[in-house]
């Protein structure tokens, strides 16, 4: 087989997680559109990766947020986000690598990316297994409890824990 001087997985990787940066840019400056939001999937010990001690014992392997109704601060750079979110009713603020993710889905378009998590827990070269795919494939990754917040909000405002069982379809 020939040497693939290219990189074409490189590349690859590189522009699906520029539509992660760009989804999320967008969100930050205009806020969500219509009935989308977005859950991702991120391995909470990557390098980069910005949690209490307290979520990082809740969630010691990987973490699940979803932006939805209460979130705030949303900064998106070239390689991460940042975004507040509140979990029992206690404010965080989030710094999530875009390396680090595993998967990005919006149930509302069934819109999904799925990224090799050992690739992301090394925060190396990654290669995406499918964009696109239905949403009981990507959806089926996540199986950690998971708090909504999203749209600007105060932190004060508590948080609703969802089951993400919930949004599967059976």
């Amino acid at each position: 087989m020939a040497t693939d001087h290219i990189r074409y997985d490189v590349l690859a990787r590189d522009a699906l997680r520029g539509v992660l940066r760009r989804v999320l840019a967008d969100a930050a400056e205009h806020g969500l559109p219509g009935e989308h939001h977005f859950f991702i999937t991120f391995v909470s010990t990557a390098e980069g990766v910005k949690l209490s001690p307290r979520l990082l014992a809740q969630y010691p392997e990987e973490m699940t947020v979803i932006l939805q109704h209460q979130f705030w601060d949303l900064v998106v750079t070239e390689d991460r986000f940042e975004v507040g979110l509140s979990f029992g009713g206690i404010p965080e603020r989030l710094v999530v690598p875009f390396n680090s993710i595993k998967s990005f889905f919006d149930p509302s378009v069934q819109f999904g990316l799925q990224f090799d998590p050992a690739e992301a827990a090394e925060t190396s070269t990654t290669v995406p297994h499918a964009a696109g795919e239905p949403a009981t494939s990507v959806a089926a990754v996540p199986t950690l409890v998971a708090e909504t917040e999203n749209e600007p909000a105060k932190p004060s405002e508590g948080a609703e824990v969802v089951r993400l069982d919930r949004f599967r379809k059976k």
